[in-house]
């Protein structure tokens, strides 16, 4: 089985981070994955998108998919061209609150996250990223919560560091959030 996964969002907003995040604690989890980032030129306020696949076998799909079954947006600048790529009935989590942009959710499976809401209660506003990552292990029960604190750790740069906490504290908060395992990656997971 393989799972795919694009992020999207404008620079600055942490959908790299995120997307390796995920990566390697699926990988800590004894999966396997690709992971292919693109960005535009400008360091703030550019295009950012991540592929992401995950398998529990070795990979046959390319890093990069012309359908995909899930998606995350933190941004609806650059949207258009993942929710072109959406499978019918794909999961979509879009930043509630940032994310203004047209989506058929008759057609595809849409949860609306507070993820700078509950970036902020956590004490890191700048962490909604982690929130959406977060939520997203919960509701596809793809990840453990605790594989994703310490792939966040194992990805941050020693100039980041100080940022761990409240990363695990945003990590932790998406995943509570989340209905677990209400769209299952894996058969069996979920409730």
């Amino acid at each position: 089985m393989e799972r795919e996964l694009i992020l999207t969002g404008v620079g600055g907003q942490g959908i790299q981070l995120a997307a390796q995040v995920l990566a390697r604690a699926a990988v800590l989890e004894d999966r396997h994955v690709l992971m292919l980032g693109t960005y535009g030129g400008n360091m703030r306020g550019g295009s950012t998108d991540c592929t992401l696949i995950v398998g529990d076998a070795p990979i046959a799909s390319p890093p990069i998919v012309s359908r995909t079954g899930s998606a995350i947006a933190m941004h609806h600048r650059f949207w258009e061209p993942v929710r072109a790529k959406l499978r019918p009935h794909a999961l979509v989590l879009v930043n509630a609150g940032v994310f203004d942009a047209e989506i058929d959710r008759r057609e595809h499976r849409v949860f609306d996250v507070p993820a700078r809401e509950l970036a902020a209660e956590v004490g890191s506003p700048l962490a909604a990223s982690m929130v959406l990552v977060g939520f997203y292990a919960g509701a596809t029960a793809l990840v453990g919560v605790d594989a994703l604190v310490e792939s966040m750790r194992q990805s941050l740069p020693s100039y980041r560091q100080q940022h761990a906490a409240q990363n695990e504290k945003a990590l932790r908060a998406g995943f509570a959030a989340a209905p677990y395992g209400a769209v299952p990656a894996w058969s069996g997971a979920g409730r």
